[in-house]
């Protein structure tokens, strides 16, 4: 893949003078995080190469806990970038929980990085769907680290060797998730 394949990018939110402190005041009084996507973020990355590092970065979870490199380490790590409001995670997610729920014992991380604005719309559409699989917020921090490439769904496989084994832009069918265990 080249990073030219994918769905549209996302507009950044907020504008005008002023914006960018309006966002930081806003984040600095709740005391959270804020997305990377609520600060009006540049155009999307680019998809990672196939055999490049792919660094791991601490992710706060957004049931509570931290999701550490650490935790990964030797181990495949398969990154599900995704959202609430996308009709096409809507269809993947159902199987990103299964392929953690298959293979979780055999080594296989899943974390998926929620590109929602507001970190109550990713935890209570988890909770309603009942999806377990660690996830984290798309925040600024983990985004230096992990930045989102252009579309949505992506996922990405990191093999044990901290390598990208498969980066794929879109919806994937249930096949298509299955198959990230031969990695393992």
């Amino acid at each position: 893949m080249d990073g030219s394949e994918g769905g549209a990018v996302l507009a950044p939110v907020g504008g005008g003078p002023g914006a960018a402190r309006r966002r930081w005041l806003l984040g600095a009084l709740a005391g959270v995080s804020v997305p990377v996507w609520a600060q009006g973020a540049g155009p999307a990355a680019p998809v990672p190469k196939l055999g490049s590092a792919l660094p791991l970065t601490e992710v706060p979870l957004l049931e509570g806990g931290v999701f550490r490199p650490a935790d990964a380490e030797s181990k495949v790590v398969v990154l599900y970038y995704w959202a609430s409001w996308c009709p096409f995670c809507a269809q993947q997610t159902p199987w990103m929980e299964k392929l953690w729920q298959a293979q979780r014992q055999r080594g296989l991380v899943v974390l998926g990085l929620s590109i929602d604005t507001q970190a109550a719309d990713a935890i209570a559409y988890r909770a309603r769907k009942g999806y377990t699989f660690p996830c984290g917020l798309l925040t600024a921090e983990v985004a230096r680290v992990l930045p989102k490439p252009k579309g949505l769904p992506v996922t990405l496989a990191r093999g044990r060797d901290g390598r990208v084994a498969a980066v794929e832009t879109g919806q994937l069918f249930p096949e298509d998730v299955e198959a990230l265990a031969r990695f393992l």
